[in-house]
C-alpha cells in the first residue's frame, strides 16, 4: 500500500504544513521517500524498531550512535486495516515534534486510505467496462458471465434497455465528473450500470422497472443533459434501444446506436428506437448506394452549403416556410428564392411530394456521409 510514488505525494503534502525534515520507511526499513533526497534508498534501523513494537519511538543522541541510518526524531507507524503498512519519521527534538506527531500520522493514513479506495474504484470500473464489453457480444462469442456478474453485482435476471449518449463538440470526456453523474443518476436507478464507451460517449444500461415509467427515465436524461451542459459546458444526443432480457442486450445496443446516429442527423435531443420509420430503412441503404443517390439528386448544389442548411432547417420545422424563415432568420420572399433557385438547379419540384422525399433523402445520406468521413 506504501508505493514509492504514494510516498512522495505523502512529503510533497506534509512539507506543506511543516519545515522538519521527514521520512517515508517500508516495511523492510529502507527510506523509499524523504524531504532529503540524499536519504532515499538507505536504510533505517530505527524503523524496523518502530515496526516490530507497533508504537512510536523517539530517537536520541545515544540511538543516534547505536542505530543505523538515523536522526534525532519522532517515528510512527503508519496503519491500514489494522496493519502497519510503514513508518513516517520526522527529525528533530521531540519537544517541537511530538505535538503534531499524531496529526502528521493520522494525515498519512488518510492519504493511504484514499489512494486505496481510489484504486479500487478504478479497478472496479475496468472490470465493468471489460465485462459489459463482453456482455454486449452475440451469446456465441462471449465467455461465461454470471460468475462475473456475481463478483460485480450485477443482475443478469433483469430486462435491460441500452441508452447510448454521445458528447458534442468535445475531442473528449472530462472523466473527473464522471462519478458525480454516475452518482446523480444511480440515486433514482441504482441497478443501472454507467461507464465511458469511448471518448465521447456514455454507455448506459438500464435495469427495467415497471415501478419507473418512461416518464421518469426521460427526467433523468434531462438531468443527464443539464449535468452534461454545466460541468462540461456541451450538449449530448441519446440514442435509446428497446427492452431486452440480459441474453439479447447486444440487440438493445444496436438499436440504441441507430438511434443516436438518427439524433445526431436531425439534430434532436433523444431518439427512440421504437419510433423509427423511415431513419430505420435509411440506415440499411448500402454507403455506395447512400453515396450514388445523393449524387444524382443533390449534383448541382452539393457545394452550396447555405442551400442545404435551408432545406435542412425546412424539413425539421415540417415544410412550414413561416418558421423555416423565422429559425434562418430571413424573409419569407428570400426562401422562397431559394426554394426557387434549388428548383432550378436540381429539377426538383417542392410541390410534387416524391421530390420532396427525394430531397430529404439525399440530405440524410450526405449527412451521414460526412458524419462517418470525419
Amino acid at each position: 500500500m506504501l508505493s514509492d510514488s504514494l510516498s512522495k505525494k505523502i512529503i510533497l503534502e506534509v512539507k506543506k504544513l511543516i519545515d522538519e525534515e521527514i521520512i517515508v520507511v517500508n516495511l523492510d526499513g529502507i527510506i523509499i521517500a524523504s524531504t532529503d533526497e540524499k536519504r532515499t534508498g538507505s536504510f533505517h534501523e530505527g524503523a524496523l524498531v518502530c515496526i516490530e513494537e507497533k508504537q512510536k519511538i523517539f530517537i536520541n543522541k545515544e540511538d543516534e550512535k547505536r542505530l543505523r541510518g538515523v536522526k534525532v526524531g519522532l517515528n510512527l507507524p503508519v496503519f491500514f486495516l489494522n496493519k502497519v503498512v510503514g513508518v513516517i519519521g520526522i527529525t528533530g527534538e521531540p519537544a517541537q515534534t511530538e505535538p503534531y506527531g499524531e496529526l502528521l500520522k493520522k494525515m498519512t493514513e488518510l492519504l493511504i486510505q484514499e489512494s486505496y479506495y481510489t484504486e479500487q474504484t478504478q479497478l472496479r470500473s475496468r472490470m465493468t467496462e471489460a465485462f459489459v464489453f463482453d456482455w454486449l457480444q452475440p451469446k456465441n462469442k462471449r465467455p461465461e458471465l454470471s460468475e462475473r456478474a456475481k463478483v460485480l453485482d450485477i443482475s443478469l435476471a433483469d430486462q435491460r434497455q441500452v441508452i447510448l449518449t454521445q458528447v458534442l463538440n468535445k475531442t473528449g470526456l472530462m472523466y473527473t465528473g464522471l462519478w458525480q453523474l454516475t452518482s446523480v443518476w444511480n440515486n433514482s436507478f441504482p441497478k443501472d450500470i454507467l461507464i465511458p464507451w469511448g471518448e465521447d460517449r456514455i454507455l448506459l444500461i438500464h435495469s427495467v422497472d415497471e415501478q419507473h415509467n418512461a416518464s421518469i427515465l426521460n427526467q433523468k436524461i434531462n438531468q443527464l443533459k443539464v449535468f452534461v451542459k454545466s460541468s462540461w459546458e456541451t450538449n449530448i444526443a441519446a440514442g435509446i434501444g428497446r427492452r431486452a432480457d440480459s441474453d439479447a442486450l447486444a440487440d438493445s445496443f444496436e438499436q440504441a446506436e441507430k438511434a443516436l446516429q438518427t439524433a445526431i442527423r436531425e439534430k434532436k435531443e433523444v431518439v427512440y428506437e421504437e419510433n423509427l420509420r423511415l431513419e430505420l430503412c435509411l440506415n440499411e441503404v448500402s454507403p455506395q448506394t447512400q453515396e450514388e443517390f445523393t449524387r444524382r439528386i443533390l449534383a448541382g448544389v452539393q457545394k452550396n452549403e447555405e442551400l442545404l442548411e435551408t432545406f435542412r432547417v425546412f424539413f425539421q420545422k415540417n415544410m412550414s416556410v413561416k418558421l423555416t424563415a423565422s429559425s434562418l432568420h430571413i424573409h419569407v420572399n428570400t426562401l422562397h428564392y431559394r426554394i426557387k433557385k434549388l428548383e432550378e438547379l436540381t429539377g426538383l419540384n417542392l410541390k410534387h411530394f416524391p421530390d420532396s422525399v427525394d430531397l430529404y433523402m439525399a440530405l440524410c445520406f450526405l449527412d451521414n456521409h460526412t458524419k462517418n468521413n470525419g
